[in-house]
């Protein structure tokens, strides 16, 4: 495959332009450029070399590694399924895929035992299948390819935003307008490296974000948003939410814990209130425009009731 940076991506470095346009990790990226596999201009490049707008790089994928996650019996939500992809339902509590402090009960181990060897070797040994994340504690859709023609289609419907991606939330307070768009580049923070942050100014390494949002019903202290993803980035949502100043409920991370509300209905309350009801894509082997539903947890609709009492 050969990728044409772009004016938008001039200026990333080359791990970071090739695991955005191959669907890897950024670390598998820069793997695949220390064995040879990437060249930047027909040339061998390294991981920190930063591009210029009109370089062409070409990546050659190797065969997928053998697997390292186990399969496990667990269930799974499935909302569609076909030779190619699997859409499901994924639990509040459920980790995606294997990493540090989670390296079973996730996500891919019950897809391993679902769909056996049925899934794409693209994104490795831990990550099988998987095109796109949600958060440990967001509930919601998310797609998983089984085959690598899938798997690049659908990482490629993801760079040119032709897959949608709706979420419902529940913010602190009450947020001014109708609705919006927070258009805010994204990066690690400065100084927590487990969180990200809205990143402006020369020198900072941020990535576009964009996030539209609009209000559902209002609570006075409490507003029900939905919010369509333009970009895709880590903690986009929660991140971009708190920049306004209305944090997601039950997130502590971003300012949105330790809340009278949440200490009063804790048993309903673990983690950020986000939910991904709605997934629109289209099929990577008969283009069919496809368009998936899942109601919220039950534990969430429970929260927009009590919040519907106390603002009577």
């Amino acid at each position: 495959m050969i990728y044409t940076v772009d004016e938008a991506h001039a200026g990333l470095r080359a791990d970071v332009f090739a695991a955005e346009v191959t669907g890897l990790s950024r670390s598998a990226a820069a793997r695949l450029m220390e064995e040879g596999h990437v060249l930047l201009n027909g040339k061998p490049v390294t991981k920190n070399v930063k591009l210029c707008e009109g370089d062409q790089l070409s990546a050659t994928l190797p065969e997928p590694e053998p697997t390292e996650a186990l399969p496990e019996n667990i269930p799974l939500d499935i909302v569609y399924e076909d030779e190619d992809i699997i859409v499901v339902n994924k639990p509040v509590g459920m980790v995606v895929h294997p990493a540090a402090g989670n390296p079973n009960g996730t996500l891919v181990n019950a897809l391993l035992y679902h769909c056996g060897d049925s899934l794409s070797g693209i994104g490795g040994v831990i990550r099988p299948g998987i095109v796109h994340r949600i958060d440990k504690d967001t509930s919601g859709l998310l797609v998983v390819a089984k085959n690598d023609a899938a798997h690049l289609s659908l990482s490629e419907q993801l760079k040119t935003h032709t897959v949608s991606r709706v979420y419902d939330a529940i913010a602190l307070g009450n947020l001014k307008n109708d609705c919006g768009t927070v258009d805010a580049p994204i990066g690690r923070h400065p100084t927590d490296r487990k969180k990200m942050a809205v990143l402006r100014g020369e020198g900072v390494h941020a990535r576009e974000a964009v996030t539209h949002y609009s209000v559902i019903e209002r609570f006075g202290k409490m507003t029900h948003i939905r919010c369509e993803l333009e970009t895709g980035r880590t903690h986009q949502i929660r991140v971009h939410m708190a920049s306004l100043g209305h944090p997601l409920l039950g997130d502590g991370v971003y300012g949105g814990g330790n809340t009278r509300f949440e200490a009063d209905h804790k048993a309903l309350i673990t983690g950020q209130c986000l939910h991904a009801g709605k997934l629109r894509l289209i099929h990577p082997r008969t283009g069919e425009a496809m368009c998936f539903e899942a109601p919220m947890p039950e534990e969430m609709a429970k929260l927009l009731d009590i919040l519907r009492r106390q603002a009577q």
